[in-house]
């Protein structure tokens, strides 16, 4: 596999990326009732847990209409969650490593609520645009993911929302550029790299930490998740550039 990469992801440490891009597990999740959620019917799909079959990827619609992007896979609160722009969701499992030192428990592959844990992957690195290769599936990263209650409660862990920002390791979104089917094991390359410098990490911190960044986030044109898009577009018409 070669040797570790100390790769910088975030603005607050480096993380051992491990050399080799796989896919490390495929994670569904069904409807529960929980406590600590606002969605209208007390259910979330956070739960997620590693399927060992093929799963089908496709575009999912627009979000409010479209769910999952993930066949199988449950998404509750379609205000904030899924739609074209949030069909999938990843994280690192090295990011998960490194929480694991910090809380003292160990973390389930899915246990963010991540359809795909990846390996080898700086996911908070990616660039807004960027391409992957999964199985036959192409994905393109759009945003970050910003935390909430439900996320909370289902870690479990007081002020999570304040500590995993402050960690800023958000995990990608991505949206499906290309159906088709993946599963645990598969070889991830990454396809297309677009010439600006907006990652995953730097619109995370646009969005809840440094406002002020707003502004640089626009470089990233039409791939840019779309509600990210229209708050820098507002920031810059009341703040200017």
């Amino acid at each position: 596999m070669g040797a570790p990469q100390k790769t910088p992801s975030t603005l607050w440490g480096a993380v051992a990326y491990r050399a080799r891009m796989k896919l490390l597990s495929v994670n569904l999740g069904r409807a529960k009732a929980v406590p600590y959620t606002d969605q209208p019917e007390g259910l979330t799909g956070i739960d997620k847990k590693p399927t060992s079959g093929p799963v089908k990827v496709s575009a999912p619609g627009p979000k409010g209409v479209g769910a999952s992007g993930l066949a199988g896979d449950t998404v509750c609160d379609t205000r904030h969650h899924g739609g074209d722009d949030q069909a999938v969701y990843a994280v690192a499992r090295e990011d998960l490593d490194d929480w694991e030192r910090e809380l003292g428990r160990t973390l389930a592959n899915g246990a963010f609520g991540e359809n795909l844990t990846t390996e080898g992957v700086d996911v908070s690195g990616a660039l807004i645009g960027e391409r992957w290769r999964v199985g036959s599936v192409v994905l393109e990263v759009s945003s970050g993911r910003i935390p909430c209650l439900t996320f909370q409660g289902h870690v479990g862990e007081q002020r999570w929302v304040k500590r995993f920002t402050q960690k800023g390791a958000s995990g990608a979104y991505l949206r499906v550029i290309q159906p088709g089917e993946i599963r645990a094991g598969d070889r991830m390359e990454i396809v297309h790299r677009p010439d600006h410098d907006v990652t995953v990490a730097l619109v995370f911190r646009a969005i809840t930490t440094e406002r002020h960044l707003q502004p640089r986030l626009l470089a990233a044109g039409e791939a840019l998740h779309s509600e990210v898009q229209e708050w820098a577009r507002q920031y810059v018409a009341k703040h200017g550039a």
